[in-house]
């Protein structure tokens, strides 16, 4: 089947009972039992939920998996990950220009149990190989990169990693698998927040892991049966109603998203622009290679955390807030928000300066988001 059939269909039968075309929101937390041992597949909602189930079924179909998994967020889904693959004396390589959140996560909570992690750059191969260890287990890769929109080889990456038995997880959240499917570049696990492009609506937080390996899959599932961290039944329900419409949605995204970058790269006043969709961009070619759009996330410095602020409390449209993905557009300032939990020293190492912002492009006429824009600009 086509992308577009499968997010509408794969995983959604019609409902036994009523026929339903949407799943319903099965919001129970136990189910009757017919006797010892005698069960229809769901015992406890922790355990198994069908709203929960078609979801994960239907994100296995458009990452080419064989299984999913939901969770509570996104960084659930890469807390789960880590400790399917990580244990005490093991060491990990993470994108350097990783989310904020995620490098929370790892040097605060993860490494304090015996893990070490090693940041570089990830689209440089032999950067990435000499941090590799003979205790290495997982490589992290985000591309593109939050919020420096940084593109990292995947095929690549996982050659190289393969090689050393490393497993590959790719954060795919900024590209959805309409423009990106990481586990067919070789990818051993994909994970998504999706708060973001999946749901597009801005009114659920989740998260979800994609798995090639069957042994990876049983044991994640154990995982998450045993942390608990799992996505509620409406919560389900919000993001599978949201992938119906990710295909259209994704290309009316990348549409405006090409547009803005290439007005904002007109200007005199801004100092430099990070879209791959743009020519001039270092990663545009194997953007194009590996990915079937550009996305509608852009970053541009405009030289100075007073230009910067000036310009954030100006706009009007653009809605000033945390998260992106959602079919409204949404601007924030990386330094003092998203990577706020990044020491100083490496925003400043990574690109991540104080005039640096990132604007989630969204769907609405892209000729009233570029006049937002540009009043902003003459504030």
């Amino acid at each position: 089947m086509g992308f577009k059939t499968d997010a509408i269909h794969a995983g959604q039968e019609p409902d036994p009972t009523t026929g339903a075309v949407t799943i319903p929101i099965y919001q129970t937390s136990t189910y009757v039992q017919e006797g010892l041992g005698k069960h229809k597949g769901f015992e406890y909602a922790r355990t198994q939920n069908p709203t929960r189930t078609a979801l994960e079924k239907n994100m296995a179909v458009l990452e080419a998996g064989c299984a999913g998994y939901a969770f509570a967020s996104g960084m659930a889904a890469i807390t789960a990950v880590t400790q399917l693959l990580l244990k005490q004396n093991d060491h990990a390589v993470c994108t350097e220009n990783v989310y904020g959140g995620t490098f929370r996560l790892f040097d605060k909570i993860v490494k304090n149990y015996g893990v070490e992690f090693t940041y570089v750059d990830t689209s440089n191969l032999g950067d990435l190989e000499r941090a590799i260890r003979p205790n290495t287990r997982m490589v992290f890769v985000e591309t593109p990169t939050n919020p420096l929109m940084v593109i990292t080889d995947v095929r690549a990456v996982c050659d190289l990693a393969h090689r050393h038995n490393c497993r590959v997880v790719v954060d795919n959240t900024f590209m959805s698998p309409y423009f990106q499917r990481p586990l067919a570049l070789g990818a051993d696990i994909v994970v998504h927040s999706t708060t973001k492009y999946l749901n597009g609506h801005s009114d659920s937080v989740g998260g979800v892991a994609v798995l090639k390996r069957e042994d990876d899959a049983a044991r994640l599932q154990f995982i998450q049966n045993a942390a608990g961290a799992i996505l509620s039944p409406f919560d389900s329900w919000l993001v599978l109603r949201g992938i119906k419409t990710l295909a259209v949605r994704m290309e009316a995204h990348n549409a405006n998203g090409l547009a803005i970058a290439k007005y904002l790269a007109g200007r005199k006043d801004v100092h430099r622009v990070y879209y791959p969709g743009l020519a001039n961009h270092t990663g545009h070619h194997l953007a194009k290679k590996q990915m079937s759009g550009f996305g509608g996330m852009i970053a541009f410095d405009l030289g100075s955390l007073d230009r910067a602020k000036r310009f954030l409390e100006a706009v009007k449209l653009c809605s000033f807030g945390e998260s992106l993905g959602g079919v409204e557009t949404l601007i924030s300032h990386p330094a003092t928000m998203t990577h706020a939990s990044v020491p100083p020293e490496g925003r400043a190492r990574m690109g991540i300066t104080d005039g640096l912002v990132r604007i989630s492009v969204g769907i609405e006429d892209v000729e009233d988001l570029i006049e937002d824009l540009q009043q902003a600009f003459e504030k």
